[in-house]
């Protein structure tokens, strides 16, 4: 028997005992439960009302392993999010981005630079293009780098590798 399998045989019964755990805690407070759905459901519903279109996209299918399949962004969405912003705008600062997780679609940068969440812009200062986003706030200092989506870096025409300066701006 190999370490894996032994780790598996020996992890497996404790996996089900915190499924049982879970089903009795839901079954035992339905009306929680209900509660808690319900509050996160118009949660969700308000930032959907909220985020403008250009910047959502469907989540990408779990067989997702290319760049290309974890960009669901439409050409349209894409076209609008490279629009430059109708109303003023204040710079927030620079920011050393990274990609965030693949799997969460749309146009965004999680940052240290805000502390609420809101519609901005991010510009790719090495040759010029940019995104219209939306701005989440990352805990850290405002000096520490940020998280920005896949469809936005390339938009910007940044490298999934890279860590280039960025600079971010606030509707």
């Amino acid at each position: 028997m190999t370490f894996s399998t032994r780790h598996f045989l020996i992890t497996l019964p404790f996996l089900a005992l915190a499924g049982c755990q879970t089903a009795t805690t839901t079954a035992n407070t339905p009306n929680q439960s209900q509660a808690t759905t319900k509050a996160a459901t118009q949660a969700a519903t308000t930032v959907a009302a909220t985020v403008a279109p250009a910047r959502t996209a469907p989540t990408p299918r779990p067989t997702a392993r290319t760049a290309e399949e974890f960009n669901t962004t439409t050409p349209e969405q894409r076209s609008e999010a490279a629009k430059p912003t109708a109303t003023g705008e204040r710079k927030l600062g620079n920011t050393i981005a990274s990609l965030g997780d693949p799997t969460q679609p749309g146009f965004w940068i999680k940052t240290p630079l805000v502390t609420d969440p809101g519609k901005g812009r991010i510009r790719n200062p090495a040759n010029g293009r940019s995104a219209r986003v939306e701005l989440v706030p990352l805990a850290g200092p405002a000096s520490g780098g940020s998280q920005v989506s896949l469809p936005a870096l390339q938009l910007i025409g940044v490298s999934l590798t890279d860590l280039p300066s960025i600079e971010v701006f606030q509707e």
